[in-house]
């Protein structure tokens, strides 16, 4: 199967928008993650 031109634009932008909703929310997991941490996770010992 052959697809148009159209559906070629169609299918990368929406390609492009999930995988901006993905970043989002990952950045989102991880600044939530280190709000509820505190400034602490920096001062613990390795």
């Amino acid at each position: 199967m052959r697809l148009t031109e159209e559906q070629t634009k169609n299918r990368r932008s929406r390609s492009i928008a999930i995988a901006w909703a993905l970043a989002a929310l990952a950045a989102l997991f991880f600044v939530v993650t280190i709000v509820r941490l505190g400034a602490n996770v920096l001062n613990r010992p390795f």
